[in-house]
């Protein structure tokens, strides 16, 4: 599947909250079964209200949440922010990228990413034993740099764009 010609990327607002917080439970589904706990993707299912809530506070917030959209409706959202946590020595941190299964391959990730990080410096979480993901951040220019943390959905690694954080 190509890229469409007719796609809307634009910020989200709190209003789009129940329809961010669907595409949210879908692509989890599409991107982590098989890679962690099936009763985790089955939780986050049951607590639609508590999601619901926590995108209105995302879409909130000063830095947006970009969301892709065609004739057939959101199809994808990156989210961005700055680093949280101690010795954070890049500002920016990726918090999510995610696009329908049905569009993997197409671009739409991309698009997505540059649109929201471009060529900054900047780093990221993400479930360790997730290949596809891996592969798509090292073409980016982001590579893995041996921090682990252990959550209940699996490991968790840090990758970091490689270049000079702003002074």
């Amino acid at each position: 599947m190509a890229l469409p010609d007719a796609v809307t990327i634009r910020r989200g607002v709190p209003a789009e909250a129940q329809a961010l917080a669907q595409l949210h439970l879908d692509v989890w589904d599409d991107a982590y079964t098989g890679l962690m706990p099936q009763e985790i993707l089955d939780e986050r299912r049951a607590k639609v209200d508590e999601r619901i809530e926590r995108c209105r506070g995302i879409l909130g917030q000063d830095e947006p949440t970009w969301l892709f959209e065609n004739a057939e409706g959101l199809v994808g959202f990156v989210s961005i922010g700055p680093t949280r946590g101690p010795r954070h020595r890049h500002p920016l941190q990726l918090f999510a990228l995610y696009v329908r299964a049905g569009y993997w391959g197409t671009g739409v990730g991309y698009v997505l990413f540059e649109q929201a990080v471009g060529d900054r410096v900047a780093s990221l979480r993400m479930l360790a034993n997730n290949e596809w993901a891996i592969s798509f951040y090292e073409r980016q220019g982001f590579r893995l740099d041996g921090s682990l943390d252990e959550h209940d959905e699996g490991q968790h690694a840090r990758m970091v764009r490689a270049g000079t954080p702003p002074s």
